[in-house]
């Protein structure tokens, strides 16, 4: 494959959970210079000197565009981004630098057409959550449900293994929403549920059975917004220890009663106390994605898609489609000016082929409308 020139990527946050791994991703990348940045220069100057990378200081909330000059394609990884600024956007957009994030916030993502009309002005590209969801979870859909003449139920399931490393930014993202009112589709109509509310046990495949909980995502929206449900879309996930899992239901009452106004405070005792159960659990993790409907024929239709990621692989999925991105950068590709959510224009047939890469089993199976779903 030939290489229409090399780019230069600047990956922040580069040395959390998310970050270090899509470094050490797109540093085997031909016609890819990479530069770290982040606030811990320790960490990143490690890291570096492994990848034979260069590293640059930067704090995304104060970042000025003159210090983004030069390059191709800024990747935002250092989140958390619930109630994040948009600073780095601002400033990307200013320089005429592309830019993608991995975020998870509802908010951040759900509002990113704001930055639309300064974006397409300047000729940039503004692209947000493009990570597990939506942009791996709406490909998997898209190639789910290409024929089908209405769909009816959706339900999004990641289930991390308790021996994933964890970072104080994704504890934190967590907690931001445990707890309080969260805004879901359900039964064809938007209700208000308690953050990490339990939804039982879902099955998950080579990862055994995982308890489940309702999430705050950009996924619920963004569902409903591109697929039009009759009936549910649902984003959850669980804790593979039912302990860790149920636990933390259990913690999230007092924020439901109005006895504390957030757990967020509580991130680092808890990222602790996870870390000392490190040992315990699995090093699997598990993706499921699930729709309903009815099909090209006018028949019911059912489908699941389910990702298995064993031996501590898991923590990659979530920076495949920005690798994807990176890829399709280098190789010529010029993505459309203006602000929006990472859907529908990454293909699971190239996301398929970087998880087939890493190891990362996927499949689709058909199932009984009468289990799908039931939870």
């Amino acid at each position: 494959m030939s290489i229409e020139r090399e780019i230069q990527v600047f990956i922040v946050g580069a040395s959390g959970v998310f970050g270090s791994r899509l470094a050490r991703l797109a540093a085997r990348e031909r016609g890819v210079r990479l530069t770290l940045g982040g606030r811990r220069l320790r960490p990143l100057d490690s890291l570096a000197a492994t990848l034979g990378s260069a590293v640059q200081f930067v704090d995304r909330e104060r970042i000025c565009a003159s210090e983004l000059a030069g390059f191709d394609l800024v990747i935002d990884c250092a989140g958390p981004f619930q109630g994040s600024r948009t600073s780095l956007i601002e400033q990307c957009i200013a320089a005429q630098v592309n830019y993608i994030d991995l975020a998870d916030g509802r908010e951040f993502v759900c509002s990113i057409r704001r930055s639309n009309q300064a974006a397409r002005q300047a000729g940039t590209a503004v692209i947000s959550g493009a990570s597990s969801i939506p942009a791996l979870s709406h490909a998997v859909l898209d190639e789910l449900t290409a024929h089908w003449r209405r769909i009816d139920d959706i339900r999004i399931g990641i289930f991390p293994g308790n021996r994933a490393p964890r970072g104080r930014s994704v504890v934190e993202a967590i907690l931001s929403y445990v707890g309080k009112p969260v805004r879901v589709f359900r039964s064809g109509e938007w209700r208000e549920i308690a953050g990490w509310s339990l939804q039982g046990r879902i099955d998950c495949g080579s990862a055994g059975k995982r308890w489940a909980s309702v999430c705050d995502t950009p996924e619920q929206e963004l569902l409903v917004e591109r697929y039009r449900p009759t009936r549910s879309a649902e984003f959850v996930a669980g804790l593979e220890l039912p302990f860790l899992h149920l636990g933390l239901w259990l913690l999230s009452l007092p924020v439901r009663w109005g006895w504390v106004a957030s757990l967020r405070p509580a991130a680092g005792a808890l990222l602790w106390m996870a870390r000392q159960l490190c040992p315990l659990g699995s090093d699997r993790g598990a993706m499921i994605v699930e729709a309903s409907g009815v099909g090209q024929n006018g028949e019911p239709a059912t489908a699941k898609w389910m990702l298995d990621a064993a031996a501590n692989l898991g923590p990659f999925v979530p920076v495949i489609p920005a690798l994807a991105l990176i890829r399709r950068l280098r190789d010529g590709w010029k993505p459309e000016p203006g602000a929006y959510p990472c859907s529908g224009f990454l293909t699971l047939d190239e996301l398929g082929r970087l998880l087939d890469e890493l190891g990362i089993g996927h499949s689709a199976t058909a199932e009984a409308a009468d289990l799908l779903l039931a939870a």
